[in-house]
């Protein structure tokens, strides 16, 4: 044998299990293993540098995850036929991964550590997503890289009123809550998912019955660490320090910099002050001696002095950068309709922090498609999140879209999707886009805000409104002192221990992320953060109905209208015709769009357009096609042919019936030239029979004319 593995199996419950598996595959990284349930397998590796990079003083963790689509037996997309640029969902998983292994590097260690997790084998009803955090803690367990872990990450739903760990794809679609929780064996670090209006002690019970689960999938990392004599880890010194200049940077700085904190200034101005400090102290130096002190200074200015300088005012004074209380919400104001050629438009501004949003309605055709390695289709409803540099007063360049814009815009979008009408009680493919205009805290939740309003205002008749609120945590593990902050600023969020974003209506929460940042918090503390953020949600919504309480009665004048109606099956080839020549004919000619989705056997055919006579004339030509001849009624047709023994008429689109020479008049024509018949002619006739085995149909002209 030139391998020898080892593994360790978890029961989930049932006969479901997973091994994790190493000493296998990809031995030449520092760490590597496969995780499996059922056919489904991940293997995660990881690598660390041996040295950080100069003048690094920050933790450069770099996660991919990608799902391979020979996993699941398909052919990628496009024209080269590869895995390219990952997809939202792989970098949402990425992202999943990495909010929950970062804090757990120690703070002196500033190596490049990569963590890649590929999906090489894919059961197609197992949610390989709640595996992927477990592979990637293995992967840093079995290695010998400074983590303080392990750490899990599981699913835990709510189905049937029964909560369920890691359920399938098939069973996840029955959910009333899906979230997905990081947490060590002691402590939670992570929470993100949607719910169905549930309520704050339902949503605290499931992260505790996560927990549970996480801590033996903890316990058998540790046990395979032991095993393999990893559990001792590399020596490193990556940080310099001088305790001499830490210690007259607190003496010298501390106290002005406590006064900036507390005088309640803006962002930038406050930003200026703390900058111009940092820069008097400095000045007692030369150019020659700053080279080597002024990345130590400003370290420990930042750490030491305007970090522990907020922390100590809130804990100390209750009084916040801005001067709020730790449980007031900054001023609010809000438009909706402010984009007049829009189809819905707002904005929602939370002190600092605004978001410009718009709505666009459009047709099945504008749906976002979805051809990833496990899962395909396409999403109605859609949300896109932008943060441009200008949001933040940056002199820097846009340069495409960053992995924390789809993480924000996936926040907001999973917490507006529950109250956004689809399928048969909405005929329109619905975009939300939030161009976040100033930033100084959880820009996610103004969009929520923003989104709802902008949705209203273009009268989507959205089930209920949804607001949203970033909470924060600040804790003293000496004193046992702590503080929940409603509606956080951006210096509140980096420089304290929690970020909690909760977005829902009166009724319930619909969507949360949450970022623990500090070992320890207990339930106690989570509970109350999460009846704070109700009542700072609740009176973020009222401020919200002030504006706009609900739906408008009708849709802005530039949206286009859509008229749908339901065909029987047998139908919907007569619709397209052969090669779509039908179904393209009618849009040319009426100016419409026509999209037609088969369900429940029936076909279910929208006619979007921007003016009535067009929509109309379209919907008359469907009516044709697909109206069933009726003995006895009166239909002005068309004639299409001229034979011997009489004319074939189109009565209905696609329906021809034979007008028999003894059918047109009351006398008797010899031939069809004395009737004065002719191809093309526009004549009335009345459908007499329907022959019941070859459905031909029967036709009088000689019953509607007068008797002489």
């Amino acid at each position: 044998m030139m391998y020898n593995a080892t593994q360790k199996v978890i029961n989930l419950g049932g006969d479901r299990e997973v091994i994790i598996e190493t000493g296998k595959l990809a031995k030449q990284a520092d760490g590597a293993v496969v995780v499996k349930q059922g056919d489904t397998m991940l293997l995660a590796t990881v690598c660390a540098a041996k040295e950080a990079k100069d003048d690094c003083d920050f933790m450069p963790l770099s996660v991919e995850y990608k799902e391979k689509y020979a996993a699941a037996g398909r052919f990628p997309g496009g024209f080269l036929k590869r895995e390219a640029r990952p997809s939202d969902s792989e970098i949402l998983v990425a992202r999943l991964i990495d909010r929950a292994l970062r804090p757990l590097f120690p703070s002196n260690f500033h190596a490049e550590v990569f963590v890649t997790v590929n999906l090489i084998s894919a059961d197609k009803d197992i949610q390989p997503d709640a595996l992927a955090g477990l592979a990637a803690s293995a992967a840093l367990a079995v290695s010998d890289i400074p983590f303080e872990g392990p750490i899990s990450e599981v699913r835990v739903s709510r189905i049937d009123g029964k909560l369920v760990i890691n359920p399938t794809f098939s069973e996840n679609e029955r959910a009333d809550l899906d979230l997905m929780v990081g947490a060590t064996i002691d402590n939670i670090l992570m929470v993100e998912g949607e719910m169905k209006e549930v309520s704050e002690a339902d949503m605290l019970e499931a992260i505790k019955f996560a927990h549970e689960e996480i801590k033996k999938h903890c316990a058998a990392q540790i046990e395979l660490s032991k095993e393999l004599g990893k559990d001792v880890k590399r020596e490193y010194c990556h940080e310099k320090n001088d305790e001499e200049l830490k210690a007259k940077v607190i003496a010298e700085t501390y106290d002005e910099a406590y006064k900036i904190a507390t005088s309640g200034t803006a962002k930038q101005e406050r930003s200026d002050l703390f900058d111009a400090l940092e820069a008097k102290f400095c000045e007692q130096y030369t150019e020659e001696e700053l080279a080597e002190l002024k990345p130590l200074i400003h370290r420990y200015f930042h750490d030491e002095v305007q970090k522990k300088a907020m922390r100590n005012m809130i804990l100390d004074e209750g009084i916040r950068l801005d001067g709020r209380k730790t449980d007031e919400i900054r001023p609010i104001w809000c438009e909706a309709g402010y984009l007049p050629a829009a189809h819905g438009s707002a904005i929602f501004t939370r002190g600092e922090t605004q978001s410009l949003s718009t709505v666009t309605l459009g047709t099945k055709l504008d749906e976002k498609m979805i051809d990833e390695a496990l899962v395909q289709g396409s999403e109605q409803f859609v949300l896109h999140y932008n943060f441009p540099p200008f949001s933040t007063g940056e002199a820097r360049p846009s340069r495409g879209l960053s992995r924390r814009e789809i993480g924000h815009g996936n926040l907001a979008w999973r917490a507006l999707k529950p109250m956004v009408p689809v399928g048969d009680e909405n005929p329109y493919a619905v975009r939300v886009v939030s161009d976040i205009l100033e930033s100084n805290g959880s820009s996610s939740m103004a969009t929520v805000c923003a989104g709802t309003l902008a949705l209203m205002d273009s009268g989507l008749k959205m089930k209920k409104p949804v607001s949203g609120i970033a909470m924060g945590l600040i804790t003293d593990s000496q004193s046992g002192k702590y503080a929940v902050l409603s509606d956080i600023l951006g210096d509140e969020d980096h420089l304290g221990d929690m970020d909690f974003k909760v977005a829902g209506t009166r009724d319930g929460i619909t969507a949360t992320q949450m970022d623990i940042k500090v070992d320890g918090l207990s339930y106690e503390v989570l509970a109350k953060a999460l009846e704070q953020a109700r009542r700072g949600r609740m009176h973020i919504l009222d401020k919200m109905c002030e504006t706009l309480a609900e739906p408008r009665e009708d849709f802005r004048p530039f949206v286009p209208r859509i008229v749908q109606i339901v065909i029987p099956q047998e139908f919907i080839g007569a619709v397209i015709g052969p090669g779509g020549k039908v179904i393209q004919d009618i849009q040319k000619t009426t100016g419409t769009t026509i999209t037609i989705t088969e369900k429940d056997e029936k076909g279910f055919v929208d006619i979007f357009g921007e003016n009535k006579e067009g929509m109309d004339a379209a919907l008359a030509r469907i009516k044709g096609i697909v109206a069933v001849p009726e003995v006895g009624e009166v239909y002005n047709g068309k004639i299409r042919s001229i034979v011997a023994f009489g004319a074939f008429v189109e009565i209905l689109p696609g329906k021809d019936g034979l007008l028999h020479i003894s059918e047109i008049g009351h006398r008797r024509y010899e031939t069809m030239e004395e009737t004065g018949l002719k191809e093309g002619d526009m004549i009335d006739v009345k459908l007499i029979a329907i022959d019941q085995k070859t459905n031909k149909l029967k036709l009088s002209r000689k019953v509607l004319l007068p008797k002489k």
